[in-house]
């Protein structure tokens, strides 16, 4: 079974760092004039070994710049790209750790390039099995207690299915986690290699089946995604034979694509929508690892992040390369590639050393069932006590003529006692540290007093039942004379009934009271006008009471409709300096003046300042009334409010 060891423990380059943030790189394709019709030249430019610019969008004047681990322009090698990126990390492969290098960019932006290259140009793939190999090399020489051995599988996620490029005829393969929680692809095929030219050999045929296309921005399209996972397995020769397994992926993703500029149709668009879809995933899972928290991050949204799920945010040592394009047909693929490189650098990784043992190395005492210790084991605890404390005695000798056999670390005769192994004819076998006694006793003296606590605690338990029992019955008392002397209270004009009094008991065992049910009383039967006079005087106030509110509607409307009632008491030169006064905040007043006006919210405020802008200026204050919303009635109301205030002022 595997387990994690800490990085600190690991031996190698690898023991130096607890935690590792993905490292970003990018690659700037080269300029092409055929692809820029408007000859405008590229709209990306690299300022130095770790920073470009792009030109904003927004404004063709100004820059954008990034910031990131390397840049590699249009004139930078494979070989450059694969020294200064990915050879740092393939050392931790080789110490039992996990690392990823994944091409990332728009379609037709030299992704497969940077990943295979050609004959004379070599990719990034070939380059680093090639390192593998070597590294594997170099060490076995130094060192004679480890061996290595590689081995690879390549598939690839073509809409959404995983299939095994190794054997074409497979289908699509589900994707699982094992027990030690690593993600495994169930049923693909792992091909041991033991040299470069095999891997090549196994790899050049396989790479023919990814599925390819064309369209109108690239001759030969990745329609899928590609991932080589190469996996080394190192080995301890000497006991207790550890075994540290470590993972390369190797991943070429399918280029974003924008199908109004390529023409997809039919299945191409159905394609593209899966890819695009999967990146999109991917994307998702950048911002959820950058927001940080407990929130869920979307692995399992897509196939591609669920395999991926080791590289953002897992255990693995992660590079990108974001591979873009400088021309401005290109530019929002690209500028989107960056903003996206940008936030995958931010994510931290947390690598470890995945190591095995083998199962038949001893790592913890094996305790045999009682049938298995022998008869003499149950009339002497003491041996027995001895035995599972120390482990040192035994009652036969593989040596006195008494054959043996081996269960779990021990050897066993065939009276089924145990006896001390035999080193010479069982390398693997050696006896665990033996514990001293005194700690066998202290766990013994900890459980007699566990046990003998235990009826204490049931004790305690049960005293604290009867207490809460107790409480209980003082509470029901308590309430029990509350309600007596209510009764007594409202009992004590009628003389009929007597008050309820408790019966106090004396024999040893109190009687059940007996129900005392009083005679029935027959009521007076209530004569017929008694009830319908009250109706009828109800009726009688619900008409005044109507009336009344009418006649009050009637008043106020007549107030608020004429204005030579409160108009004819007051001064003719105030009542005209008032109109003029509101007229002028009309034709002249701001929002807040508008507003300020009785009656005026903050619509009507508006929709008087759209009129003035459309109408121009009020002649009158009646004009008032034309704009939407103010009937003679609510302008009547408006004058009358505002000159009165003005007045009272």
């Amino acid at each position: 079974m595997a387990q994690r060891v800490p990085v600190s423990e690991a031996c190698g380059p690898a023991a130096s760092k607890r935690v590792s943030r993905v490292r970003v790189a990018v690659r700037l394709r080269p300029y092409m004039e055929k692809q820029d019709k408007k000859a405008e030249g590229p709209c990306v430019r690299g300022l130095g070994p770790q920073s470009l610019e792009i030109v904003n969008w927004r404004n063709a004047t100004e820059t954008l710049q990034y910031q990131f681990d390397a840049f590699h322009g249009e004139q930078a090698s494979q070989q450059e790209i694969f020294l200064s990126s990915v050879k740092p990390v393939l050392p931790h492969v080789l110490s039992g750790q996990n690392a990823s290098v994944f091409a990332y960019g728009p379609t037709g932006a030299g992704k497969t390039h940077t990943m295979l290259g050609n004959p004379e140009e070599p990719g990034l793939i070939p380059r680093a099995v090639r390192e593998v190999f070597s590294l594997a090399t170099e060490r076995e020489r130094e060192s004679a207690d480890w061996t290595y051995s590689v081995g690879m599988s390549y598939l690839e996620i073509y809409n959404e299915k995983v299939l095994d490029l190794l054997s074409p005829g497979s289908t699509d393969l589900p994707i699982r986690e094992d027990k030690d929680r690593n993600i495994v692809v169930q049923g693909l095929t792992h091909m041991p290699i033991d040299s470069f030219s095999h891997f090549h050999a196994l790899f050049a045929p396989a790479s023919l089946n990814r599925t390819t296309a064309s369209t109108k921005l690239n001759q030969r399209s990745s329609r899928s995604h590609a991932i080589l996972l190469i996996k080394v397995v190192r080995s301890l020769k000497s006991p207790p034979y550890r075994q540290q397994m470590g993972k390369l992926y190797l991943v070429d993703l399918a280029g974003s694509e924008d199908n109004r500029r390529t023409g997809n149709q039919g299945l191409r668009l159905k394609e593209s929508g899966a890819i695009n879809l999967s990146l999109f995933t991917l994307s998702k899972v950048v911002d959820a690892l950058n927001v940080g928290g407990a929130g869920r991050v979307p692995y399992r949204d897509s196939k591609l992040t669920r395999l991926l799920q080791d590289s953002l945010g897992g255990s693995a040592h992660s590079v990108m390369i974001a591979n873009i394009a400088p021309e401005y047909k290109y530019y929002f693929d690209t500028f989107s590639a960056l903003n996206f490189a940008a936030k995958s650098k931010l994510i931290v990784n947390r690598p470890f050393v995945r190591e095995a043992v083998p199962s038949c190395a001893p790592t913890v005492p094996v305790k045999r069932p009682r049938d298995e210790q022998g008869p003499r084991a149950a009339s002497e605890p003491h041996r027995k006590r001895s035995k599972e404390g120390a482990g040192d005695e035994h009652d036969g000798d593989p040596g006195q003529g008494r054959p043996c056999r081996c269960v779990g670390e021990h050897l066993l005769t065939d009276a089924g006692r145990k006896c001390t192994p035999k080193l010479s004819s069982c390398p693997l076998h050696r006896p665990p540290p033996s514990p001293p006694v005194s700690s066998v006793l202290e766990r013994l003296l900890a459980l007699e007093k566990l046990m003998m606590g235990s009826p204490e605690r049931e004790r305690l338990k049960l005293l604290k039942t009867v207490a809460e029992s107790r409480k209980e019955i003082q509470e029901l008392r308590r309430k029990q004379q509350e309600l007596e002397s209510r009764a007594l209270v409202i009992n004590t004009s009628d003389k009929a009934v007597p008050p309820f009094h408790r019966k106090q008991s004396t024999a040893a065992r109190p009687k059940k009271q007996q129900a005392v049910v009083p005679p029935l009383q027959v009521l007076q039967p209530v004569p017929p006008t008694s009830v319908c006079k009250p109706l009828l005087c109800a009726s009688v106030k619900s008409q005044q009471v109507t009336k009344a509110l009418k006649g009050k509607e009637n008043k106020q409307a007549g107030s608020c409709g004429s204005e030579g009632d409160w108009a004819s008491r007051l001064d003719p030169t105030m009542l005209e300096r008032s109109r003029q006064q509101i007229l002028s905040v009309l034709n002249t007043g701001t929002l807040r003046e508008l507003k300020g006006l009785q009656l005026i919210g903050d619509k009507k405020a508006k929709l008087i300042q759209g009129w003035r802008e459309i109408h121009g200026s009020f002649a009158q204050v009646e004009d008032l009334q034309r704009i939407e919303g103010i009937t003679a009635k609510r302008f009547s109301s408006f004058l009358k409010a505002n000159v009165l205030c003005s007045v009272g002022k």
